[in-house]
C-alpha cells in the first residue's frame, strides 16, 4: 500500500460533460475534484466525455487539487474510460462496483500499460475501491490490498443499500460502514466518506454535526456534491487550533516524562500513556499535512 497517502479532506463531484461546473471547479476549494462520467453522464453522453477528461483535468486542477476520474463499470465502459483518463494531470481512478482484489488488479494492469505507454511514471495513477455491492462487501480485506495503486476505500451509500435492500439511512449504514474503515486501516489506506449520507445538504449546521460526527468514526474525507460542502468537509476533517494545541502539549510533556524516565504521566486529571501519545503523534503528522496541501494551493492560486 502508499507509504505516504494524499491529503484528500474534499472530493468535489463534477459532471466532465457540463461547462459551468468544470469552469468554476477549480475555485471551490475542494482537495480534489472529481471529474464524473459515471452516475451524472447518462449513457448517451458517456462517450463524449470521456474525450473531454484530459482538457478538463488540466483546468479544474489550475487551484492546486488533485484529480480523480470517477470510471464505470462494466469492464467494456472502464477500459475506454481509462484510456482517455491516463494522464499527467489524473491523480487517481475512482473505480466503481469493485468486487474483488482480482478486479483490482485487472485494472492496476491496464492502468500499468497505459502509464508506460505514455511515459508516465509507475504507479502514478492511485485508486479508489468503491464498495457498493453485498457481494463484494464479504471481500472488504482483501480488495484494498489488489494493488499497491489503492490510496482509499469507500462505501457507495445508495448503491450498497439499494443492493442489499436497505434504506440508505444512518442506522442501517452504520455497521457496513464501521467495517469498511476497519478494513481500510488494516490495509494502510483512507476510509472515505460520512457515516450519513451525502445526497441530503439543505440544513448546513445538521451537515456539519453529521460530518464531524463522521470524523470520530475515523473517516479522512468524502466526497461532496455541492460546492457548499467543500469548506465544512475541509474544516471538520482536519485538526481544530484546540486539538493540535492540547497534542503539542501532549508530546511536550512525554518529551519530558521520557527524560526523568517515566512512561507515562498526568495532564488534566487523566493519565497519558502510550496509545494517547501515538494518537496525538499523528494527529500533529495530519495537521502538518493539511499545512502543506494549503500551501500548496495558495501558490498555485497565486500563480
Amino acid at each position: 500500500m502508499p507509504t505516504e497517502l494524499p491529503v484528500w479532506r474534499s472530493l468535489m463531484y463534477v459532471p466532465v460533460n457540463v461547462e459551468k461546473y468544470v469552469d468554476k471547479a477549480h475555485t471551490r476549494g475542494a482537495d480534489v475534484i472529481q471529474l464524473d462520467l459515471e452516475d451524472s453522464v447518462p449513457p448517451g453522453e458517456k462517450e463524449r466525455a470521456r474525450t473531454l477528461v484530459e482538457k478538463a483535468a488540466a483546468r479544474v486542477k489550475r487551484g492546486g487539487a488533485d484529480v480523480v476520474v470517477r470510471i464505470n463499470r462494466p469492464l467494456s465502459l472502464a477500459v475506454r474510460d481509462l484510456e482517455h483518463s491516463i494522464c499527467p494531470d489524473v491523480n487517481g481512478i475512482a473505480c466503481t462496483k469493485i468486487d474483488s482484489a482480482s478486479h483490482v488488479m485487472l485494472l492496476d494492469e491496464l492502468v500499468t500499460e497505459l502509464e508506460e505507454k505514455r511515459g508516465m511514471p509507475a504507479g502514478h495513477t492511485k485508486f479508489i475501491t468503491m464498495i457498493e455491492t453485498a457481494d463484494a462487501f464479504r471481500r472488504i480485506d482483501e480488495i484494498p490490498r489488489g494493488s499497491a495503486r489503492v490510496a482509499a476505500m469507500n462505501i457507495g451509500g445508495e448503491d450498497f443499500a439499494l443492493d442489499c435492500d436497505m434504506q440508505p439511512d444512518d442506522d442501517v449504514l452504520l455497521h457496513p460502514k464501521q467495517r469498511m474503515i476497519i478494513a481500510a486501516r488494516a490495509a494502510g489506506v483512507m476510509p472515505i466518506g460520512f457515516i450519513g449520507t451525502v445526497a441530503g445538504y439543505g440544513d448546513w449546521d445538521k451537515f456539519r454535526q453529521m460530518v464531524r460526527r463522521s470524523r470520530r468514526f475515523g473517516f479522512d474525507g468524502a466526497g461532496c456534491i455541492h460546492p457548499g460542502q467543500v469548506t465544512i468537509v475541509n474544516e471538520e476533517y482536519s485538526p481544530s487550533h484546540d486539538e493540535v494545541a492540547y497534542a503539542r502539549k501532549i508530546i511536550e510533556m512525554n518529551d519530558e516524562a521520557a527524560k526523568a524516565g517515566r512512561g507515562s504521566f498526568a495532564l488534566d486529571g487523566k493519565m497519558i500513556d502510550i496509545p494517547i501519545i501515538v494518537r496525538a503523534q499523528k494527529l500533529i503528522a495530519r495537521h502538518d499535512a493539511i499545512r502543506k496541501r494549503e500551501a500548496k494551493t495558495l501558490a498555485a492560486m497565486k500563480s
